[in-house]
């Protein structure tokens, strides 16, 4: 990002970035792939294992986005890897900063589609909330993001290139451990399913967790899910993050209408899914993630079903106030019904803290994430329909 371009509270819309080229992009890919990719480009493989450290080491310790940077290999092995690599970020189109810190990347990606992700300060840590897909499939009734199509998965370098851009922006690079970083801990919740996209997620993970590169612990780690059952346990085996489920309600009939893939993967197979979960304890609770509706699941009713549905499981309760957005079908809980419902899960022996909401005037809080592509085209009026002949 040019250093020029300052940040405001306002919208921010940032250079073009020049067109990407054919050369392929060593951003996201596994070790081996990487070895791999070096030999076949002409690395010789006694030496293969030592270049690909040193190249893991400036991409993702060190921040480097061109091979000039790399100046422990030599002036060829450099001009080589320019002529046969990338080192490619998805291109930053707008950054917006909230009067509260939050920052809100919009972001394009190979095809020009475009996604969001989300940057949170806080006084312990700096939480960045990256997106898996291009849009969502599951329509969740409450969700901003589940109005707009799903388009297409998104690729290992798109998921950890979210990570790079942030760190970019943030001057996040050198800053020591993750205690000392500006970006401290991930959390998969951005736009899209991660569990439809299980095998990219758990590469760009496991790149961001490797001790040579950005180096976040599994716990530091935060894996969203509205419930693809069969895939969670490959989420505790493969990656070893911590888990939480976007639950939102506490009767079938109720989550059949927030989250519609509970028609697929009722509340029973879920917890008995969450149970299962490997490493979980006290320790490494699941967090259970519940939107506030009016009227729809805030009732006591609710708090006590919900607290003898997750019984036995090491849980938090996350209360999320509903984040309205333009023709929304539901509105926020009343703040008393909200510190109510807390209370009877707290007596319960559960910690139910309750979300502020960040970034609202910027529409970054959670439940709105939505490419502007795809606002402006819903907003766009339909073209008129050519005019037939006269007297028709």
């Amino acid at each position: 990002m040019p250093a020029s371009v300052p940040i405001t509270q306002d919208l921010v819309t940032l250079p073009r970035a020049r067109p990407a080229t054919a050369r392929p992009n060593l951003v996201g890919l596994p070790r081996a792939d990487l070895t791999a990719a070096l030999i076949a480009a002409g690395t010789p493989e006694a030496q293969a294992a030592m270049r690909t450290r040193q190249i893991w080491q400036w991409i993702y310790h060190k921040g480097a986005r061109d091979f000039a940077a790399m100046t422990n290999l030599a002036r060829d092995y450099r001009a080589l890897l320019t002529e046969c690599f990338s080192i490619a970020r998805p291109e930053v189109v707008t950054r917006q900063v909230s009067s509260d810190g939050t920052r809100k990347y919009l972001l394009r990606i190979e095809g020009g589609h475009e996604i969001e992700t989300v940057y949170i300060p806080e006084t312990d840590r700096g939480t960045l909330c990256i997106s898996s897909q291009v849009g969502c499939t599951l329509t969740c009734a409450f969700c901003h993001t589940g109005t707009q199509r799903l388009v297409r998965n998104l690729t290992p370098a798109e998921i950890v290139g979210q990570i790079l851009v942030a760190r970019d922006d943030l001057g996040d690079w050198g800053r020591g451990g993750p205690e000392r970083r500006l970006v401290s801990n991930i959390v998969l919740m951005g736009m899209g399913e991660p569990l439809y996209n299980t095998d990219a997620v758990r590469d760009a993970m496991l790149i961001a967790m490797d001790d040579e590169g950005i180096a976040l612990s599994r716990r530091r780690i935060t894996l969203s899910t509205s419930g693809i059952v069969p895939e969670i346990a490959r989420v505790g085996e493969e990656i070893n993050c911590l888990l939480a489920i976007s639950f939102h309600a506490t009767t079938d009939a109720v989550r059949d209408q927030l989250v519609p893939i509970n028609r697929k993967w009722n509340i029973a197979a879920l917890l008995a899914a969450c149970r299962a979960y490997p490493r979980v304890s006290n320790s490494e609770r699941i967090t259970f993630e519940y939107v506030m509706l009016k009227g729809v699941n805030d009732s006591d009713a609710d708090a006590r079903r919900l607290v003898r549905l997750i019984a036995g499981i090491p849980a938090k309760i996350n209360l999320i106030p509903f984040n309205p957005w333009p023709g929304a079908p539901y509105e926020r809980s009343e703040p008393e019904r909200i510190e109510a419902f807390a209370a009877i899960v707290n007596r319960a022996g559960y910690s139910s803290p309750v979300r502020r909401p960040r970034g609202e005037d910027i529409m970054a809080a959670c439940g709105q994430l939505k490419s502007a592509t795809e606002r402006a085209r819903r907003l766009r009026p339909a073209a008129s329909p050519p005019a037939g002949p006269a007297g028709v």
